[in-house]
């Protein structure tokens, strides 16, 4: 009887971890849809959006292959409805997988506050230095297929004229852009997932 309860049980959670996991990648790829521009600070191609909330939430509740699992779901669904040939969406779930993957392995060893604030540093900091070698070596140049690279290179140099090499500007502004994005959502999570924990836990 012991047995077939264990069972049942593991049944019920293997349920809401899918049914958890299906609606936070709903919610990333609503939020995806609203991205922000930067004026001033960063080229009109880059922009800002939350997506990457809901999968650092879902590491946390449900581990980091939730997480992960969130960032390919929601990508896939983007890139039915986009302009970026996948581009994009591929750089987006690699950038996001980092991101998550760390923040929900560190927090999976040390399941605390604290252990949630270093792994969502660390995350944050891997997402940002990730960032450099795959927007130079992926994403950029495939896009140059599209749009010249003087063209991208002008469009940094319009904010700091002194950006001689798109190398220079991926460090000069995606680096610490990506970092700060993630530490965004950082933030936002920590304000709202004490409030979604019951929930995402089944406890309510």
């Amino acid at each position: 009887m012991k047995t077939k309860t264990v069972s049942v049980d593991r049944t019920a959670q293997g349920i809401r971890i899918i049914a958890m996991t299906g609606i936070l990648s709903a919610a990333a790829f609503v939020l995806m849809l609203f991205e922000l521009p930067v004026p001033m600070l960063m080229p009109p191609f880059i922009k800002f959006d939350f997506s990457d909330l809901p999968a650092l939430i879902g590491a946390f509740a449900m581990g980091p292959i939730c997480g992960v699992a969130i960032e390919f779901i929601k990508n896939l669904l983007h890139v039915l409805d986009s302009g970026s040939f996948g581009v994009g969406e591929l750089s987006n779930f690699l950038l996001g997988a980092v991101f998550v993957g760390t923040a929900g392995t560190v927090y999976k060893f040390k399941k605390n506050k604290r252990g949630a604030l270093i792994g969502s540093i660390v995350g944050a900091i891997a997402m940002a230095v990730f960032s450099l070698p795959s927007n130079y070596y992926i994403v950029y140049p495939v896009y140059y297929n599209f749009m010249p690279e003087q063209t991208i290179l002008a469009a940094y140099q319009a904010i700091i004229p002194s950006m001689q090499s798109i190398f220079q500007s991926l460090l000069t502004f995606n680096v610490p852009f990506t970092f700060v994005k993630g530490m965004i959502d950082v933030a936002i999570a920590f304000m709202v997932y004490p409030y979604l924990s019951p929930v995402l836990h089944g406890r309510k």
